[in-house]
């Protein structure tokens, strides 16, 4: 059974329209935030392993820093077809963000 997991407190979370690494339990977690709507996907981009949480997002999708490969941050779906990242449940409590993975 899956738990939330505390990543941080709400100042950590990143502006509007720009992502940013955590790590949770050893595993590196992108979260995103889409005109002020924050979610949490994988950190790995699917093309060549670009770290995502170092991209920016614009439209509704984080960009990688890499090679432009685009990510619903949302549904973690690529705008590459046939590709799909990981997408985790973020919660926000108070001051503090938790995921569950």
């Amino acid at each position: 059974m899956s738990e939330f997991i505390r990543i941080g407190s709400k100042s950590e979370l990143p502006d509007t329209n720009e992502a940013k690494e955590f790590t949770v339990l050893g595993k590196a977690i992108c979260v995103a935030n889409a005109d002020g709507k924050y979610s949490a996907l994988d950190n790995v981009c699917l093309h060549r392993g670009g770290p995502l949480g170092q991209g920016v997002v614009m439209d509704g999708k984080v960009i990688c820093p890499w090679h432009g490969w685009m990510f619903d941050a949302a549904t973690g779906q690529a705008d590459h077809p046939g590709f799909q990242i990981a997408t985790y449940p973020l919660k926000i409590e108070g001051d503090d963000v938790y995921v569950e993975l």
